[in-house]
């Protein structure tokens, strides 16, 4: 295939045996389209035998050309008291229509006799019946040699003669497992060393799980012996702990130990590939995931801000927009002047090296972050706050009274209703709104009354809204932080407000939303009677 390693991917079957991981047919198909377009060599879409979804994907897969990948369906060996034949779980896999089909069989002296309830020569001769059946039908096969790395340490002599089984039956790719998850990067390596006798590296592969946290490091482990074929899932989903996560593997492969293994545009996806099988998956995106992460590439202490600016490889292994990724930088109590002078340029915000309201800008947000307020993921408030700390932003509007009432009945439903009174220069304006509960009656009536003098606030919406304790210890008197993510249709941006009451703090992070969109289109310039006012 010209490269040299073999990507296949099993998220659409062992990544879906994680928790909270679940696709429609019509998701998983998505999903292959896309590791096709990206160029991945393999995908395994599933176990046909095993449900009525897997197959009804592989017979709308059947329907769509692929490109770059070989579609590939999963099976288990023959059953042991039928013949190939006779076996419904293989004729499943051969109703797939797949060109490349993938075969897991015992290696594990241990599970031949006493889970799968055979004799050890019985099982060979399972293997070998299987692999044998299915290449007499022109399929590619890979044999998953399941528990390989647990069945060598357990009896070397008996996984060998498995894999030798299929081998000497046909078979194309011969995958090692650590099934369990528990074998360490130095028992793969010289494990691996030890089949090199047996299998030449170019029909070799690695499937890893993560439960001793391992997989990714097992799996380069392997390659850097020689094998050829890597397995894994996006994000590393998967049963238990997960699978090897292929977007850090690929990273590392191609770009540290320089093993070719995607075109280079495709490696500048890896990044919009985690989130979109994230997404689709309707599983939070991890911030820390290596690589891909929103985390990955974010740099908090002062310190280590001051040194990326002068050069990014004091603290990043590798340029992010080689993932796909992006750098940034995070505003804290840990912050220094490097932070915020940063952060203001991304903002757009003028403030020169050296200005000293880049000191007052880290006071603020020191006394603040002691007071419960964050900014890593709050840079509305943070735009607002630098603004008004250099300057730049004029209040748009003054609160001279604001009240909301809310009344429940018995049995009835709970009502909201907020009034306030607000001046912008010399005018007034007077408004209520009903809304769904405190917090929503007080945004509408706060855009009520502002959209008269500021019209653009009808572009921008609330997309989020989220309340957190601080200290539990004073129950429901306990300090709380709101979070609101607001969006036009340009950008999204998040706000923060902190205090004892939850309106209070809802207000805040309100006020800072509504500011922040007025200062990305000039809040001085309102239209008033003279110039249309409606």
């Amino acid at each position: 295939m010209g490269n040299d390693i073999i990507v296949y991917d099993t998220t659409l079957r062992d990544g879906t045996q994680g928790e909270q991981v679940n696709f429609s047919a019509e998701e998983k198909l998505r999903i292959a389209k896309r590791l096709d377009d990206i160029g991945f060599h393999y995908i395994e879409g599933g176990w046909p035998g095993s449900n009525p979804k897997d197959m009804r994907f592989f017979e709308m897969a059947g329907g769509y050309r692929f490109r770059n990948s070989r579609l590939t369906a999963f099976g288990s060996t023959r059953k042991a008291d039928s013949r190939p034949e006779e076996c419904p779980n293989l004729e499943a896999l051969l109703q797939a229509g797949t060109p490349a089909v993938a075969i897991f069989g015992k290696t594990w002296d241990l599970h031949a006799r006493e889970i799968l309830g055979v004799s050890l020569e019985e099982n060979l001769a399972i293997i070998g019946d299987t692999v044998r059946f299915l290449k007499k039908r022109g399929k590619e096969l890979v044999y998953d040699a399941e528990h390989f790395f647990d069945g060598y340490k357990n009896n070397p002599g008996y996984a060998r003669k498995t894999v030798e089984a299929a081998l000497a039956s046909g078979a194309d790719f011969i995958c090692l497992c650590d099934t369990n998850g528990g074998t360490l990067p130095h028992e793969v390596d010289l494990i691996v060393a030890s089949m090199l006798d047996l299998i030449p590296p170019h029909m070799l592969g690695i499937h890893a799980h993560n439960d001793g946290g391992l997989a990714v490091a097992n799996t380069l482990a392997a390659a850097g012996r020689g094998v050829r074929m890597v397995q894994g899932t996006i994000n590393g989903y998967g049963e238990r702990c997960g699978n090897a996560d292929l977007l850090p593997i690929i990273a590392n492969l191609q770009l540290k130990m320089k093993k070719r293994c995607l075109p280079d545009e495709s490696i500048r996806q890896l990044t919009n590939l985690s989130h979109f099988v994230s997404d689709t998956a309707n599983v939070p995106p991890l911030s820390s995931r290596p690589f891909v992460g929103r985390s990955a590439f974010a740099h908090k202490g002062g310190v280590h801000v001051n040194a990326v600016l002068k050069n990014t490889a004091a603290y990043e292994h590798i340029a992010p927009e080689m993932v796909g990724n992006h750098r940034r930088v995070l505003v804290s109590d840990l912050s220094g002047k490097s932070n915020i002078e940063y952060k203001a340029k991304e903002l757009g915000i003028s403030l020169e090296n050296g200005d000293p309201a880049s000191r007052k800008i880290v006071a603020e947000i020191k006394r603040l972050e002691d007071e419960g307020y964050t900014f890593e993921a709050a840079d509305g408030s943070l735009a607002v706050l630098i603004r008004k700390t250099t300057g730049e932003f004029k209040e748009p509007f003054r609160l001279e009274s604001l009240r909301v009432v809310n009344e429940k009945s018995q049995g009835g439903p709970s009502l909201s209703q907020a009034m306030i009174k607000i001046s912008v220069g010399s005018e007034e304006e007077i408004t209520a709104a009903e809304g769904n509960g405190p917090v929503n009656a007080m945004d509408n009536a706060l855009r009520k009354a502002l959209t008269t003098f500021y019209p653009q606030i009808k572009e921008m919406h609330l997309v989020d809204f989220k309340v957190s304790i601080l200290e539990g210890t004073d129950g429901t008197a306990a300090k709380v932080r709101v979070w609101i993510e607001s969006r036009d249709a340009g950008e999204v941006w998040s706000t923060i407000g902190v205090s004892g009451s939850i309106i209070e703090a809802s207000w805040q992070a309100l006020v800072d939303s509504i500011q922040y969109k007025l200062s990305k289109s000039d809040a001085g310039a309102r239209v008033n009677s003279a110039n249309g006012r409606r």
